[in-house]
């Protein structure tokens, strides 16, 4: 039997990061995600009278969310995320899909590769994934059981507001994040910028 979609639990959880800063958040489990995984919305700010709340569908990154890891920027658009939102008023969809989909072992894997000398595209692709196997179906199915039909959607990636569209969420704006280019990241960057439209203003890369 199929569950219902909708709102499991909502629980108040203080938030405070490596840098002091500090915020608290509403977070919401749900039923009925077509994935089944274990997805949460952050509730941010005065999310709830927000006429257009603002949304980063953020997919779970242990190694730079958790360990700061400095091969990408995913650590750092976490903390802005939670500050702008906070300060706007809506909602981080923080989504279980560890390294664009493929799953954490798979991308430590890609992160080999990387080292021999693939960019993270032909690293996933090498270990036959797709470029990008991120499905926002579930994220759309969040919003919906909120009762949040229209967002500003905080962006980088085309793909993001292109999927959520698709599956009936009104994007009134995408707003680009900050760029958290580092030596060690670099590469990272321009390669999303390279295959997949990311809208990232860069130097050159050597």
């Amino acid at each position: 039997m199929t569950e219902q979609l909708g709102v499991r639990t909502r629980v108040t959880v203080p938030l405070r990061f490596p840098d002091g800063y500090a915020a608290t958040a509403e977070v919401f489990t749900f039923t009925g995600l077509s994935d089944g995984l274990e997805h949460l919305a952050l509730g941010l700010g005065d999310f709830e009278r927000a006429e257009t709340p603002l949304v980063r569908a953020h997919s779970e990154c242990m190694t730079g969310d958790v360990f700061g890891s400095a091969r990408c920027d995913c650590g750092p658009q976490l903390r802005e995320a939670v500050q702008r939102i906070t300060e706007h008023g809506g909602y981080l969809l923080y989504l279980r899909q560890e390294g664009r989909g493929i799953g954490l072992y798979a991308k430590l894997d890609a992160y080999a590769l990387q080292d021999a000398g693939l960019d993270t595209y032909a690293a996933n692709r090498a270990l036959g994934f797709a470029d990008d196997e991120r499905d926002y179906t579930a994220a759309a199915q969040m919003l919906a059981a909120l009762g949040v039909p229209r967002i500003d959607l905080l962006t980088n990636n085309p793909d993001k507001p292109s999927q959520l569209r698709d599956h009936g969420v009104e994007v009134a704006n995408v707003v680009p994040t900050a760029v958290h280019a580092a030596p060690d990241n670099l590469r990272y960057l321009h390669a999303k910028v390279t295959h997949t439209g990311h809208t990232i203003s860069l130097p050159v890369a050597a």
